[in-house]
């Protein structure tokens, strides 16, 4: 009877135990991040990107382990330096002319080539002087001090020099100019009030802090602002590269171009 009762015993708590196990919820499978290799991929890009790529960095770090080195200068300035042998996988310009010069060299994968990006050329104003800039005021009296960036290396300052050029007033306002050296700096002349108003892409002047818009010059004023994008021949790392270049290339990464003033082509 004794050992009756006993064999009950351990029946039950083993009963018991079994209970308990299966009460309790299955671990959900944890969720799978980046699977790929921890490489470094050199994106040489212009200026005016910044933002928005730094903000598609940020995303693109949630599916890929690559770490993504961007070198951010004038376009002409970032042409020499990959011709110089500077470590670059992926080059983006502000300008077809620099793009250009490295598919002529033999630099760049032609056939990865392609116009990312379309921009416009805007006038900004320092806040004092907001009431007193126009297009039309560029050549007065009330207009001291106008900044491009320096248009043999500043695709932004080139088209500013076309634009001036075709509204007839360049020679006019030499004595006026400060050259920059990238939009950035134009931008940053111009909200300090360091300068009395600058030509920036549109995309730039969306990041004014105390600055004012005045508007865009004509479209036909200028060549037409485009940004061409490719591969870099004998890239380190020419797949984790492409993979980074068809991601530049989804929905989101478009959103995020148009919020910063991009035009996507």
């Amino acid at each position: 009877m004794k050992k009756i009762s006993l064999v009950l015993v351990i029946l039950m708590i083993f009963a018991l135990a079994f209970t308990g196990c299966a009460g309790k919820p299955e671990k959900p499978p944890a969720a799978e991040g980046p699977t790929d290799e921890s490489v470094e991929i050199n994106i040489s890009a212009a200026a005016s990107l910044t933002d928005a790529l730094t903000e598609i960095q940020a995303e693109y770090a949630k599916e890929s382990n690559a770490v993504l080195q961007f070198n951010f200068a004038a376009s002409g300035t970032l042409q020499k330096q990959i011709q110089e042998g500077a470590p670059c996988d992926l080059f983006i310009s502000a300008s077809k002319a620099h793009m250009d010069a490295l598919q002529d060299a033999g630099l760049i994968v032609a056939d990865s080539r392609r116009d990312l990006l379309g921009n416009a050329l805007t006038l900004i104003a320092a806040a004092e002087k907001a009431d007193a800039v126009t297009p039309e005021a560029l050549t007065g009296g009330d207009v001291t001090s106008i900044s491009i960036g320096t248009p043999e290396s500043v695709p932004a300052g080139k088209y500013a020099q076309e634009a001036l050029e075709n509204m007839g007033i360049w020679d006019q306002i030499q004595d006026k100019l400060i050259l920059a050296k990238d939009v950035r700096q134009v931008l940053e002349y111009v909200d300090t009030g360091n300068v009395d108003c600058g030509l920036v892409y549109k995309s730039d002047a969306l990041l004014l802090k105390t600055g004012v818009v005045i508007g865009d010059l004509p479209e036909d004023s200028h060549s037409p602002i485009i940004y061409p994008s490719a591969l870099i021949v004998n890239s380190a790392q020419a797949e984790a590269a492409a993979k980074f270049y068809e991601f530049l290339q989804t929905d989101y990464a478009k959103g995020v171009f148009e919020n910063y003033g991009f035009t996507v082509l």
